[in-house]
């Protein structure tokens, strides 16, 4: 093992080397495998963000999994209440793996100004509402609070979107018109005033939200007091969100229905899937790219060294022990080539991640900038998958070695 490291050290770090006919292929193999580490670091950083990213705006909105009255028809807006006593609520111990669960209400309305009026649906929240996403979208203001004591709340969330396109700001008076159930009813009107603006990036839900306290809700509809519109839950781990979508069906009542949000949103979630696809391809197709350069790279340092290899053979090494001295030295190489990858890609995404760079149509990808996640597994699991893959695929080309003679190798020019 010394023997064979200390040629290794020798083939590596020796002048000869350096100034060597494989030097520039060399140089140009260790560039791919920079290159490929760059381009999968970035693959994975920006498409599992993108992903996150998206369903975390889906889910400020709507929860993980909503639970409502199996009449509604999977309607946008409230159509009959249930009863918040449950034996689910207000924990749902039952099912491991969720997180939170709350109670909501939406209603149609209708925004009036003195110039322009706007459609919306007005969702009504409480005190246990999860504030974590839509805190993160605040651009302006501060988030409502709703408490139990203090009943009918006039504060409300409303969108940078209806915000310019109405022109309010915060502080300012909202008027909103309340259908009835009916044609024959007037008209219910509320004046709420604006506590905070956000925006989140989602035209699709900033257009169409606002959010009120869930006690005007039941009031405007001559709710009872334990009377809620739905019930929002909040799973641990997104990736078994179908899983516990089921077994939340089979815990509750014939009369309620469960419905994840991938099954409400079957669109964005399945666009959302074929970035997996694409990660997984620019990986392989990186990989494979490092791979064919350090076999070329490898199969000229052979060419090079043959001389090398018929005296070592002479002397009495073995084949495989000649095999580990050239591994040795790709292995070197690649880690060279892991190395600066690491460096640049990582930078790169740090400096969007904390720069916001590059900048995305919302219309298109629903957020305003490319998103970023970083995470020490996915980091390591590519460094060493292309570690590892780049050595079993030079075990072929080493297998030459076997091949090669003393007397002709030492005879070789």
């Amino acid at each position: 093992m010394n023997f064979e490291w200390f040629i290794t050290k020798r083939l590596i770090g020796g002048k000869d080397y350096k100034s060597s006919i494989s030097a520039p292929i060399i140089k140009i193999a260790v560039a791919a495998i920079a290159i490929g580490v760059v381009m999968m670091l970035i693959s994975v950083g920006t498409g599992v963000g993108l992903q996150q990213k998206i369903r975390d705006k889906v889910a400020a909105f709507n929860g993980h999994i909503t639970i409502g009255n199996l009449d509604s028809n999977n309607s946008r807006v409230t159509l009959k209440p249930i009863s918040n006593r449950q034996d689910f609520y207000p924990k749902f111990d039952e099912i491991k793996g969720i997180s939170h669960i709350q109670t909501v209400a939406t209603k149609y309305g209708v925004i009036r100004t003195e110039t322009d009026f706007e459609g919306i649906v007005v969702k009504g929240v409480g005190p246990h509402y999860r504030w974590k996403y839509l805190k993160e979208y605040l651009i302006k203001g501060q988030l409502p609070e709703y408490s139990k004591d203090d009943k009918y709340s006039k504060k409300i969330l409303i969108s940078d979107y209806l915000a310019k396109r109405l022109s309010f700001d915060v502080g300012d008076q909202v008027v909103v018109y309340f259908m009835g159930d009916d044609a024959q009813s007037r008209p219910r009107l509320v004046a709420f005033q604006i506590s905070g603006i956000f925006s989140s990036g989602f035209q699709e839900f900033d257009e169409t939200f606002l959010i009120a306290d869930i006690d005007q809700i039941k009031r405007i509809n001559n709710w009872k007091d334990d009377e809620v519109g739905n019930f929002e839950v909040f799973v641990s781990d997104f990736d078994k969100i179908d899983q516990r979508g089921e077994e939340v069906y089979r815990h509750i009542d014939s009369f309620l229905d469960a419905q994840t949000i991938t099954q409400a949103y079957p669109a964005i979630f399945e666009w959302l899937a074929l970035f997996d696809f694409n990660i997984a391809l620019i990986i392989g197709v990186m990989i494979l790219v490092a791979g064919i350069n350090m076999i070329t790279a490898l199969l000229v340092l052979i060419l090079e060294r043959t001389p090398m290899i018929g005296m070592l053979k002479a002397m009495g090494s073995t084949n495989w022990s000649i095999r580990k001295i050239f591994l040795y030295n790709a292995g070197y190489l690649i880690f060279r080539g892991l190395l600066w990858g690491n460096v640049i890609g990582i930078g790169l995404l740090l400096i969007q991640k904390y720069g916001k760079i590059i900048s995305l149509n919302p219309d298109t990808y629903y957020v305003t900038e490319a998103p970023v996640y970083l995470s020490i597994t996915s980091v390591l699991a590519i460094n060493i998958g292309t570690m590892l893959l780049c050595l079993v695929m030079l075990l072929i080309p080493s297998y030459i070695i076997t091949k090669i003679t003393p007397v002709k190798a030492i005879r070789f020019e």
